[in-house]
């Protein structure tokens, strides 16, 4: 008997296997996600634009123009108010090119020192190339920035991001926690709804 799959197929652009995971949890049942390893592709993608909307439509579009496969790419930033946006579309390389997250983080804490104004928001946008044609979704969720790294789990700024109602930063949360409200889960959901007809 032939065992068929006719989820839609959708390419996630991204060498970034912590974003894949989280997004790959969120979508389960409503697409086959694959990666660029599924597609044999190694190497890096160009991100060198001016907002998160234009890198991340970059990022699509390079795997789609190479492959001809429907795929979507996403680009996040950590917006301080205190910092004026700061680090904003250069969150992934606020600390110099090659910098780790670590170093993101010890640069954010340590321009924050001394300051009473530690509102932020991390935002998420999303764009879908499916047949050339490209489709924007995007999450956000407001918070503040802590006066020191709290957790392990999760990944980039998540260990100093506490969101708004709660008491532990996003690194303190479960992978489940954390999808129930982040800004990458929520923009996931609209796109997840624009494949079931469910518009968010």
């Amino acid at each position: 008997m032939e065992n068929r799959d006719d989820r839609i197929k959708l390419v996630f652009a991204t060498n970034n296997i912590h974003k894949f995971k989280e997004i790959e949890r969120v979508l389960r049942g409503t697409v086959l996600l694959m990666n660029l390893n599924d597609l044999g592709f190694k190497g890096d993608i160009p991100e060198d634009k001016d907002s998160l909307e234009e890198n991340a439509a970059q990022k699509a579009y390079f795997i789609y123009d190479k492959y001809g496969i429907n795929c979507f790419s996403d680009d996040t930033g950590l917006e301080i108010e205190a910092l004026r946006g700061e680090p904003g579309v250069y969150s992934a390389r606020y600390a110099g090119l090659n910098c780790s997250f670590g170093d993101n983080l010890k640069k954010v804490l340590e321009k924050m020192k001394g300051q009473t104004n530690r509102r932020a928001s991390f935002r998420t946008v999303i764009a879908l190339v499916e047949q050339g044609k490209l489709t924007i979704f995007a999450g956000e969720i407001r918070g503040h920035i802590t006066e020191e790294k709290r957790g392990n789990l999760g990944f980039g700024y998540d260990p100093v991001f506490m969101p708004l109602g709660y008491n532990k930063t996003f690194a303190e949360m479960s992978l489940e926690e954390k999808n129930m409200i982040s800004h990458r889960a929520l923009a996931i959901r609209k796109l997840a709804g624009y494949f079931t007809g469910d518009r968010l």
